[in-house]
């Protein structure tokens, strides 16, 4: 495609620092590692970091650390990756899929408490698009039913909520919080992710799991219990140490390009085109896509064909989970979710990356419109 979907941002910076892990003899758990992990754990104000092979390892690591299991439930939504079901089934619990708020994208406290059984132990929150969920209510539904809290932030690097003095970043606010660091994201290491922990037990698990199930102070060769190998390399680490000491940048050139979309399209005047908002209540966004909602009668196969003939990707973010031929046979896939569904067979991501030009961008708004209005 002449304008991709998304494309990493890689500058000189990030190649040295790779490069130069490349001249030294630890290219796994080396310094890299605990300096990456050092500054993720201080950008967050959070005690511990733990980084790991990918965003799902890290969903998967946290529901164990958390002794979440075969007689547990864990609410989550549909409109999600498909990987926070995933690890739920990994670990032998049950999903059970909660409806979104039609605006924010995200859980409806509200029906997340409906969906509390006796079995329920954990919340999995995620902050959809990098638009962060109303961690006031679900913090307060969590204390409530004493459930542990897990927020899947892999979209939301940077993202805020609440008010000064209270503002924090997402990923500090539940028991454990994964991130990932896939290239489509807003911080890369190429694969990766990482777990943010409060308790320093709850760390020296994930960090054990990630390795074989070893201790810090064992040999090689002794497990203290059943683990999996989601290390994380030095060259990746030292990627994302660079990335991240880039955030500021990163994050204010999705937000300009966020800016450009909504003003073209505003300009436009496409009817029955809703665009994403630019700011909502208690909340600084972090950009991870740009996500129309094409109009009731469009035919987004037909849309997606027609910028795809221009060279323009596109992508249905985020096709329910519970409908996914993967999952038609699993009881949870019975879930009634009339929001998730409508709002999913409208979305189309367009090309959003961090240096994406504002031609490009005209582009693509142009070619979004003549398609919607050749429909009619």
């Amino acid at each position: 495609m002449n304008i991709p979907l998304s494309s990493p941002d890689i500058t000189q910076a990030e190649i040295d620092a790779v490069t130069a892990v490349l001249c030294t003899p630890h290219l796994s758990l080396g310094p890299e590692l605990p300096a990456f992990e050092a500054a993720l754990a201080q950008y967050h104000d959070v005690p511990h970091a733990v980084a790991v092979s990918s965003g799902t390892a890290g969903l998967h690591l946290a529901l164990l650390t958390l002794g979440i299991g075969e007689v547990h439930e864990v609410i989550v939504p549909s409109f999600a990756f498909i990987a926070v079901a995933n690890a739920v089934l990994q670990v032998r619990a049950t999903p059970v899929f909660a409806e979104i708020d039609p605006v924010t994208l995200n859980l409806d406290p509200k029906a997340v408490e409906r969906a509390i059984t006796p079995r329920t132990r954990a919340l999995l929150v995620v902050h959809t698009f990098g638009n962060p969920a109303d961690m006031d209510a679900l913090q307060s539904i969590a204390r409530r039913y004493n459930l542990a809290l897990i927020e899947d932030a892999c979209e939301a690097i940077g993202a805020e909520f609440g008010h000064p003095p209270n503002l924090r970043r997402v990923g500090s606010f539940g028991d454990l919080a994964v991130f990932g660091f896939y290239p489509n994201k807003q911080l890369t290491t190429g694969e990766g992710g990482a777990v943010l922990a409060r308790d320093p037990a709850h760390a020296a698990r994930l960090r054990s799991l990630r390795n074989q199930g070893r201790t810090a102070t064992g040999d090689w060769l002794d497990h203290a219990e059943l683990g999996y190998n989601c290390r994380l390399s030095d060259l990746a680490c030292a990627l994302g140490r660079v990335q991240l000491s880039r955030i500021d940048e990163i994050l204010a050139r999705r937000r300009a390009a966020a800016q450009r979309y909504h003003d073209l399209v505003t300009a436009a005047a496409i009817p029955g085109l809703e665009l994403p908002p630019l700011t909502l209540p208690s909340r600084t966004i972090s950009w991870f896509v740009y996500v129309v909602r094409l109009p009731q009668h469009a035919d987004r196969e037909k849309v997606r064909a027609d910028l795809a003939a221009q060279g323009i990707a596109t992508g249905r973010y985020f096709a329910p989970i519970h409908l996914q031929p993967a999952w038609r046979s699993h009881p949870s896939a019975a879930a009634a979710l009339p929001i998730t569904e409508s709002v999913a067979r409208r979305t189309l991501a367009l090309p959003f990356f961090n240096r994406i030009a504002a031609a490009q961008q005209r582009q693509v708004v142009a070619a979004l419109e003549d398609s919607l209005r050749a429909e009619g």
